[in-house]
């Protein structure tokens, strides 16, 4: 499996939107993959455009755009932050 210093986007997938909560239990695993993987995912992908939406009471959740906009979105709810890595992974190797 890929990890956060070896994650490359497929050139179809265009965008990544992750909505979560700033205090819920339910995005907690989601806070915690921004803080552990996200710096090395943007190092990996530095023009690559990965939107992060806090908002009170939100479900967390990440939504992938591909090509022609198609997209495509999938739960983070209480999931640990390597789950939502391997969410990532999934869609980012999704559709090649």
């Amino acid at each position: 499996m890929a990890t956060s210093t070896t994650l490359k986007f497929a050139s179809n997938l265009k965008e990544l939107r992750i909505h979560l909560c700033q205090k819920s239990e339910a995005s907690k695993g989601v806070r915690d993959f921004i803080e552990k993987y996200y710096v090395g995912i943007k190092s990996n992908n530095p023009k690559f455009p990965i939107l992060i939406r806090e908002c009170s009471g939100v479900r967390p959740k990440v939504y992938a755009r591909y090509e022609f906009g198609r997209e495509t979105n999938a739960d983070l709810v209480d999931m640990k932050a390597e789950d939502v890595l391997k969410v990532l992974v999934t869609l980012a190797e999704s559709n090649k």
